[in-house]
């Protein structure tokens, strides 16, 4: 029996994108080269400094899980066509929105009920500051991207006001943040550590649910269409609109539970920085996964363990620990060059096999 030739070969799309990062990671050990260390000795020790002791694979779990959330969140925009660049600030203004919640219910409601209450308000929080953005987008005719961003300077303007104005701590306000809540309203985390069963827990459940609604409803597979081609969409009777906003919507949801995360597990008060950067990470993570929500699992443990394991970067080798800014936006380069020398071949191919048939 004959073996059809595409089972002989392996796909010249694959190949480009293997060989891509293949480039990529030869590039970054050149630059750890350059700086007179062995990127082996670099490797080992970033490894150890993610998992070798148990509050440092705790500190890695612990930042999976917003890394999760915003990455689950950027599937639905991206597979809609949007480039929901506002993930970082609906991630920002879901730490504000649980923080007042907090503040409200601290002195008045049991800590299980706040915190419960707190967790629904970041939610709620993200959700409106992403429909914001497409409202600007849908109806306003304004670009996600600027619409996002924008977003973004607001609400980081927002924590700062707050956080230096009607929040500040009692005389004297301070960058690292308003007056922490009582131990009542932590969440409870595994051991003395920064990880939260509760925050994993919820990282994997829309996690499982992202992977099932893309992959096995109507809902994703319109989304998808929608991304596509709008137009065709709302011809073939596809509401474009509604999925549209309705992917910020969900976008903006998990973001803003992200938000309350931080705010509930990790800091147990506002701070400036509340979303780490993490949001604007995701969106790299998503890119290099495909948009595809089985890759946001493995692809947000390997970048939050590179994010931990860069913090010994400047103690043990007097590097800057910005160099695992430099890994990740290489591997995400390589992997955006790597699609598209792969689309290209298909595209080739396609042609190839017409002018043959």
């Amino acid at each position: 029996m004959a073996t059809p030739a595409s089972a002989k070969t392996p796909s010249p799309g694959a190949a480009y994108r293997v060989g891509a990062i293949v480039v990529g990671l030869i590039f970054i050990a050149g630059l750890v080269l350059l700086t007179g260390h062995s990127p082996i000795d670099v490797l080992v020790a970033m490894v150890k400094a993610a998992f070798g002791t148990e509050d440092q694979f705790a500190r890695v779990l612990a930042t999976l899980v917003p890394l999760t959330l915003c990455a689950c969140g950027l599937i639905f925009t991206f597979n809609a066509g949007l480039y929901n660049l506002g993930v970082e600030g609906q991630m920002i203004i879901g730490g504000i929105a649980a923080t007042l919640a907090l503040r409200l219910l601290q002195d008045s409601a049991p800590g299980p009920v706040a915190m419960a209450v707190a967790i629904l308000a970041g939610i709620a929080g993200g959700v409106v500051w992403a429909l914001l953005a497409g409202a600007l987008n849908v109806f306003g005719r304004i670009s996600e991207i600027f619409a996002g961003l924008g977003l973004n300077f607001v609400a980081q303007g927002l924590a700062v006001y707050l956080i230096f104005g009607p929040w500040k701590r009692p005389g004297v306000a301070s960058m690292s943040g308003t007056a922490p809540f009582p131990e009542t309203l932590w969440l409870p985390t595994i051991g003395k550590t920064e990880a939260s069963p509760v925050a994993l827990i919820a990282g994997l459940v829309v996690l499982v649910f992202t992977v099932i609604v893309m992959r096995n409803t109507y809902f994703g597979l319109r989304l998808r269409a929608v991304g596509l081609n709008p137009r065709s969409s709302t011809v073939q009777g596809i509401p474009a609109t509604r999925y549209l906003l309705s992917a910020f919507a969900l976008s903006g949801a998990m973001a803003g539970l992200a938000g309350g995360l931080q705010v509930l597990a990790i800091f147990h008060r506002l701070i400036p920085n509340i979303s780490s950067n993490l949001g604007f990470l995701s969106l790299l993570i998503v890119m290099l996964g495909n948009f595809n929500a089985l890759f946001v699992l493995p692809l947000a443990f390997f970048f939050s363990a590179l994010n931990v394991g860069s913090l010994t970067l400047p103690i043990q080798f007097q590097l800057e620990s910005a160099l695992a800014g430099v890994i990740q936006g290489v591997l995400v380069l390589a992997a955006l060059i790597g699609r598209g020398l792969s689309q290209q071949a298909r595209a080739r191919a396609r042609a190839a096999a017409v002018r043959k048939g």
